[in-house]
């Protein structure tokens, strides 16, 4: 154990961009078993390799960049359906109206009581009310 923690001092490790790869892999290697494709075989090969490079490799800084990027990228690809999911998930905490004179969308936070409740436009400062059906 004690020359595995030395072997592995000055390495970079798993870091999220390996553990999407490993993911990749043990998809492709189910899949393998029932299609049996030797180009499926090749492919899960090297991104075997890919992995064992990745968590080996004493080029830490190179190894940061290409996670860093992958991060990016993923963050792009998954932000529109944490919206998405924050939208449906989430409590109701807030209600929009439109001012009546610039038809400026406003949000405002839920009241606590039924009823009329008045509110001003912070863009052309008119005063106006609403009426609200819901309890928080």
């Amino acid at each position: 154990m004690i020359k595995l923690i030395e072997f592995m001092k000055g390495r970079y490790g798993v870091d999220n961009l390996s553990k999407f790869i490993l993911n990749i892999y043990l998809v492709i290697l189910i899949t393998n078993l029932f299609i049996k494709n030797i180009y499926l075989t090749l492919i899960e090969i090297l991104l075997l390799l890919i992995i064992i490079f990745r968590t080996l490799s004493k080029n830490i800084y190179k190894r940061v960049k290409e996670n860093r990027q992958f991060l990016e990228i993923r963050g792009k690809i998954i932000e529109p359906f944490r919206k998405i999911k924050k939208k449906l998930f989430t409590k109701k905490t807030n209600i929009y109206k439109k001012c009546p004179k610039c038809k400026q969308k406003i949000k405002l936070p839920l009241p606590k009581k039924r009823g009329i409740k008045h509110t001003t436009c912070p863009t052309c400062k008119t005063r106006f009310g609403f009426l609200c059906l819901t309890k928080k």
